[in-house]
């Protein structure tokens, strides 16, 4: 049975991605309702450490890789609306050893699901300048940071970076979807976390690349000018904390421009 949605909703954001999306999660939806019309239902499968194709761990928290989690039951059972979805944040996968081959499987899946509910589709590519400009010594310290499980030496995550650049590349190509290159610029010292003080501008840079009509753009310009607030910040629908399994209903997020937020 199809989910009824509000007729206030115009449109539909899905939002994948980890660390970067997480903290700027606001910003995105922000930046989006400024080239579209809004309020807007917005599924999001974020999180700290998030993996596309398997279930990540990060201080106690787990969560299901983004192919599995519960977004795409959600989204099947959505009623029709313009769709615009964001890939992002694509690489932690390499950190939990995955091969390049089998994560490009997962991102084809994605896209899959997203482009059988005809939502169109911009996936940032992995940040390569950056990563291939991290010394032996900062790779180890930031590893040691953010993936203390790891044990790949940086000339194989590198190596394997730089296939599943080329990977995305081709996977875009072959799927009409845009692929948006990230500059190094944007980047802070670790190479994969976009800088604090750049943020908004990252995001109005990316999403740049959704196709609008005029007509829903200039409607967006002229709404879309205050600061979005959360009235109420979104809960995971499903996470695993200090081994207890945790549920929360959906939509669990409200912004104050009456958009809606599902997180899973």
């Amino acid at each position: 049975m199809k989910t009824k949605v509000s007729p206030a909703l115009t449109n539909r954001i899905i939002l994948l991605g980890a660390s970067n999306l997480t903290l700027s999660l606001r910003l995105a939806i922000q930046a989006m309702q400024r080239q579209l019309d809004s309020p807007s239902e917005v599924l999001v499968a974020v999180g700290h450490g998030r993996a596309y194709g398997i279930c990540s761990s990060v201080m106690r928290r787990k969560l299901p890789g983004i192919l599995e989690s519960g977004l795409w039951t959600q989204l099947a059972a959505s009623q029709p609306l313009p769709s615009y979805a964001l890939l992002t944040d694509i690489g932690n996968d390499i950190l939990y050893e995955l091969l390049p081959g089998q994560i490009l499987s997962s991102i084809e899946r994605c896209i899959d699901q997203l482009q059988q509910q005809s939502a169109q589709v911009v996936m940032t590519n992995l940040p390569l300048a950056s990563i291939e400009s991290l010394t032996e010594r900062r790779y180890l310290f930031f590893r040691n940071i953010f993936y203390p499980f790891c044990q790949l030496p940086r000339d194989i995550t590198v190596q394997r970076a730089r296939e599943l650049h080329a990977g995305l590349v081709a996977l875009a190509a072959r799927k009409d979807i845009t692929l948006y290159e990230q500059d190094p610029r944007w980047f802070g010292p670790d190479g994969i976390h976009v800088d604090y003080w750049k943020r908004q501008a990252f995001y109005e840079d990316v999403v740049r690349f959704f196709e609008v009509l005029e007509s829903q753009s200039l409607k967006a310009n002229s709404i879309n000018r205050e600061s979005l607030d959360w009235l109420q910040r979104p809960t995971f629908a499903f996470k695993t904390l200090f081994g207890f399994d945790l549920h929360c209903p959906q939509p669990s997020g409200f912004l104050t421009n009456d958009s809606s937020v599902c997180k899973y």
